[in-house]
């Protein structure tokens, strides 16, 4: 990266959605110089599903499923942590030894590593459901059952696909994103990016892009956020699910990295700023 101090983010004011890794994407902007605004745009919310966890185990256990989807590591961490606390983390974690289990990402690979359960199929970059999907397609799963475990929201466009291959399909939904309990650093993120404080917001997701329009609209200055994303202030996407989902909303991003993670992602913002100096 070049010398923080006369470097292409010296002087910059970047904003940083992120919840989980905050602090780690912060360091590597400031690192290159840059100040960096933070405006954390979910948590993470348990959802009660008790007994669709104890369901899900009986049929993992008894061998039911042609294959399990992971498409989170935090879906799988409260998977895991359900069966525990329902006393069954033993016999779910030798069901899913045995099982055919395909994961979306390094992260939920990552954390069944940790009990010692491999990964049978690892969805490739850049981890989009397009790549769910085709990785699914190489098993024959018409007719046959299917474990899948969401995200902090149903994938609607995964499930329908597997639907209608005629996939008899068992979902679960472990987590919900909501909006953080204090808005108020995303209230002021709205004003500060309308008024022209902020040179480039950082997404990591799309859901941080709709609740940051949500607060936009609650403040009554959707419009006007808008029209600022998509003219002077630059926006910042780390993979293409994310872009396509800011894109629709008129915020095309002009940074994208080649591969979907925060190092890439700083990297290719600092060199989109070298640009224009």
């Amino acid at each position: 990266m070049s010398n923080a101090a006369t470097g292409p983010l010296a002087g910059r004011r970047i904003a940083v959605l992120e919840a989980r890794l905050t602090d780690a994407l912060a360091s590597l902007i400031e690192r290159a110089g840059a100040e960096v605004v933070r405006a954390p745009a979910l948590r993470e919310r348990p959802l009660d599903a008790a007994s669709e966890v104890a369901a899900f185990c009986d049929t993992l256990e008894t061998g039911g499923f042609a294959a399990v989807v992971f498409l989170t590591g935090v879906g799988a961490n409260a998977l895991l942590s359900e069966a525990e606390r329902l006393g069954r983390l033993d016999t779910t974690l030798e069901a899913l030894r045995g099982a055919m289990t395909v994961c979306r990402g390094p992260k939920p690979v990552a954390r069944l590593a940790r009990q010692n359960v491999p990964t049978s199929i690892a969805v490739p970059e850049p981890h989009t459901t397009a790549e769910v999907i085709k990785a699914l397609e190489s098993l024959d799963l018409s007719g046959q059952r299917l474990g899948l475990v969401h995200y902090g929201e149903r994938n609607d466009a995964l499930a329908e696909a597997l639907l209608a291959n005629h996939v008899q399909l068992v979902e679960l939904c472990l987590y919900e994103w909501v909006l953080p309990e204090d808005v108020a650093p995303l209230e002021h993120l709205v004003q500060g990016i309308i008024d022209g404080k902020i040179d480039a917001v950082v997404f990591t997701s799309k859901v941080q892009a709709r609740h940051l329009l949500d607060i936009a609209q609650r403040l009554g200055a959707l419009e006007k956020l808008r029209t600022e994303l998509a003219t002077r202030t630059v926006v910042v996407a780390v993979g293409p699910t994310t872009a396509e989902m800011l894109a629709a909303n008129g915020m095309r991003p002009a940074v994208v990295p080649t591969k979907p993670k925060m190092g890439p992602m700083v990297t290719a913002l600092i060199e989109h700023f070298a640009k224009r100096t």
